[in-house]
């Protein structure tokens, strides 16, 4: 994968307004039409799956567009079906859900790592495009999306975290170990797609070395995949403030108000 020229910043913003007010669009429509939505993003460790789900909820209304984002299965959860905590975050009629990682944990992660044995993992390759299809036959809109970076580029946004004490906490051991384990995850991610890329749910890699150029196409590509149509919305006009009727404000000191804190700032 060669090293894509990054996108201009102006254009880059331009481009990305557009389309974010284009989500606004698609979230009126999922909501009045009672639309259920999954969006699932997978991919290599900092190849940009959270920067772009940002991107796509920056204007949303969180109660209709919410992210899933699991931590570890609880050992309660460890003994439950596969797919049921999952399903637990599916959407309801009118809501849009981003899973940022998602089922296809035991495919990638748990399979390299060694945390799920060789039968649950097959068993995982057997059901999960059953699964699928019975989302997507029931009228869930299922979109996958895997973000692709290259080794080199995975590597320097890892020391560029390393560096940064703002985004040190985005470095886990398991992140870190995917450096040594590069060709185990391309071997399962090769074998995930084998098995899961199926006509009713396909896979839509994002190339990912230009992270403007990715959640611009990522955007794209999900707002050309739904049949939206822009919903007309009743006109709000601002009550006119009714005349006072008495009211005095309680005196400040009664209250314990946040200290200026900006009254001690220069520029």
């Amino acid at each position: 994968m060669g090293k894509a020229k990054r996108l201009p910043r102006e254009l880059y913003e331009k481009e990305l307004f557009r389309l974010q007010s284009k989500l606004v669009d698609l979230q009126e429509w999922v909501r009045t039409e009672g639309t259920r939505v999954v969006v699932v993003f997978e991919g290599r460790d900092a190849a940009g799956k959270g920067s772009t789900i940002k991107r796509v909820t920056e204007f949303l209304n969180p109660r209709i567009a919410r992210i899933v984002a699991l931590p570890a299965p609880t050992e309660r959860e460890r003994t439950e079906w596969y797919f049921q905590r999952y399903i637990e975050r599916l959407p309801a009629a009118g809501e849009i859900v981003l899973f940022d990682r998602s089922w296809y944990n035991r495919a990638g992660v748990e399979r390299v790592m060694g945390f799920c044995t060789k039968q649950e993992y097959m068993r995982f390759l057997h059901q999960c495009p059953i699964f699928e299809r019975l989302l997507v036959e029931d009228g869930i809109l299922l979109r996958k999306y895997w973000f692709s970076v290259s080794d080199a580029e995975q590597e320097r946004r890892f020391r560029n975290r390393l560096d940064d004490p703002m985004r040190r906490w985005k470095l886990s051991h398991i992140d870190l170990e995917s450096i040594t384990r590069w060709e185990d995850y391309s071997r399962a991610k090769d074998e995930m797609m084998l098995h899961t890329d199926i006509p009713e749910a396909p896979w839509h890699v994002v190339e990912s070395e230009d992270k403007r150029r990715a959640r611009i196409n990522m955007i794209a590509h999900l707002l050309s995949t739904i049949p939206y149509q822009p919903v007309e919305r009743e006109p709000i006009h601002l009550p006119d403030r009714p005349p006072p009727r008495g009211y005095e404000r309680s005196p400040r000191d009664m209250q314990t108000y946040v200290p200026d804190h900006s009254a001690t700032l220069t520029t």
